[in-house]
């Protein structure tokens, strides 16, 4: 758990109950509870994650959103599942917290839908996530399930025409899938676009301990304030941290709490491997890899090349290929410099990674061929201003962290050295590197005396003698007046 929390007691997260006779009459009676118990906690049981065998239609979904399950290919619901659907149907906010690839996406969007179909209108769900690539796969799955509704689902990321994204919002589609920066600023630049939100029933942070955890805490604000108090909460995570903790406990609607587990793990359908490969020819072993993988038919897949910094990360990102079940695969580019970086992710998720060799001159056949491409395409960038414009996103981005106090401030001072200490051992290195300089001149100069002289084998090079000095000096002197004499001829025959 993490010692400070980012989210204070006025972080609009959760909704509020309304000031009525019931409410103060509930607000009454757990004041005089010195326990209340506000949170629901179940942890999923992994030797029986569905006890009762229950199906999709038995959950409480309607009849169309079963068949559905059975069309997208799942039989029947997973823990995740088991465990949150009927807890959203009967209006709760939840937090589950599973593992990626376990099914948390339908989790939510199955409930969402079949409210949906009941009370058809936009905006009806607004779902949040940290990244561009969760907001796409997302609205994807939204789609998929709600595939029989005619359901209008629309992403607002970064990267896209904001004037376009604005026009989309007011038309109210059904379920807006965003990233906390872009809707912030789309909120902020159109008065009405905080409108659009004002009657929407479910609100959704998906990947929830990311998306606290970056630093998005300013943009949530915003988008909270434009939602009603009347509506269900729904956060999935991974992981678990103390700001989510700290969200339930503020709860006003008894949050259930649902943990599939304790710590990180990965689902047991993934194969995840790795192949250690020099960093220069990077490129060339990523075109190779999906050259193989096509070849071999492979359907869902990842490879991490660099992007991947933390083992948490890894978590995160690599159930995104194996899926409600379904078999994956998650390949790592490993250079020299990220052998630890391996090992603290096998730490972390309990198990090593599979090695993988391949035949590295079948591989490097390519080279020529990958090198002009990245050429041709540097210059393209190059031309298209991208330097100019990735250097101005990182100073945007610094900014933005210094303005929220969240830049990170230089390692700890270095302990200080003890200067005497320091000048002896100096002294001492220096003294070292000095004897073994003169060791290797003196070397030197008797192989030298050796080879001009093989009969006077070990005898020393004779000393100049210092009376020699003065003709030497003489003789300098002599060559430069020459040396003025034929030049001052050379310019007198030009002239």
């Amino acid at each position: 758990m993490d010692d400070h929390n980012q989210v204070d007691e006025n972080f609009p997260l959760f909704s509020k109950i309304k000031n009525t006779p019931e409410a103060a009459a509930a607000a009454a009676a757990a004041a005089e509870n010195p326990n209340p118990q506000t949170v629901e906690k179940e942890t999923g049981n992994p030797q029986n994650p569905n006890p009762n065998h229950l199906s999709f239609s038995q959950l409480g979904l309607s009849e169309w959103a079963a068949h559905t399950c059975k069309e997208l290919g799942m039989k029947t619901p997973t823990p995740v599942q088991h465990h949150c659907i009927p807890r959203i149907l009967a209006g709760q906010d939840v937090l589950g917290l599973a593992q990626t690839g376990s099914g948390k996406t339908a989790a939510f969007a199955l409930p969402i839908l079949h409210r949906l179909a009941e009370h058809p209108y936009g905006v009806f769900a607004l779902v949040i996530t940290p990244t561009r690539e969760l907001a796409f796969q997302l609205s994807d799955q939204f789609r998929a399930l709600g595939s029989c509704l005619n359901l209008r689902c629309e992403v607002v990321v970064g990267g896209m025409n904001m004037l376009n994204q604005a026009q989309t919002l007011m038309m109210r589609p059904h379920v807006v899938v965003a990233t906390p920066g872009r809707i912030k600023a789309l909120i902020e630049d159109n008065p009405d676009i905080s409108a659009v939100f004002s009657k929407t029933k479910f609100l959704v942070l998906d990947e929830a301990d990311r998306v606290l955890d970056v630093g998005f805490e300013d943009e949530l604000r915003v988008v909270f304030q434009c939602l009603p108090k009347k509506r269900q909460t729904l956060l999935f995570s991974a992981t678990m941290t103390s700001d989510l903790e700290t969200l339930l406990e503020l709860s006003a609607n008894k949050a259930y709490f649902y943990e599939a587990y304790e710590g990180f793990s990965t689902v047991a359908t993934l194969t995840q491997q790795y192949v250690l490969i020099p960093k220069s020819v990077k490129d060339v072993y990523l075109l190779h890899l999906l050259s193989k993988m096509e070849d071999e038919g492979r359907r869902s897949a990842i490879i991490f090349v660099s992007t991947c910094r933390y083992p948490r990360d890894y978590v995160h990102r690599v159930g995104r290929t194996a899926r409600a079940g379904r078999s994956g695969v998650s390949m790592s580019l490993v250079t020299e410099n990220d052998v630890a970086l391996i090992h603290a992710i096998e730490a972390d998720v309990g198990k090593n990674l599979d090695e993988i060799k391949y035949n590295e001159k079948e591989v490097l056949a390519d080279i020529t061929e990958v090198y002009k491409a990245r050429r041709v395409v540097k210059m393209k960038m190059m031309d298209d201003g991208f330097e100019e414009k990735d250097k101005a996103r990182k100073t945007q981005k610094l900014r933005t962290l210094a303005e929220k106090g969240q830049l990170k401030k230089k390692g700890n001072k270095q302990k200080e050295r003890d200067p005497l200490n320091s000048g002896k051992i100096m002294k001492m290195i220096s003294d070292s590197f000095e004897d073994k300089a003169k060791a290797r001149k003196s070397q030197k100069l008797e192989t030298i005396a050796e080879k001009e002289h093989p009969s006077k084998k070990g005898v020393k090079r004779k000393e100049k003698n210092p009376l020699n000095n003065g003709t030497d000096a003489k003789m300098d002197d002599r060559f430069g007046e020459k040396a003025k004499a034929q030049k001052l001829k050379k310019l007198k025959t030009s002239a």
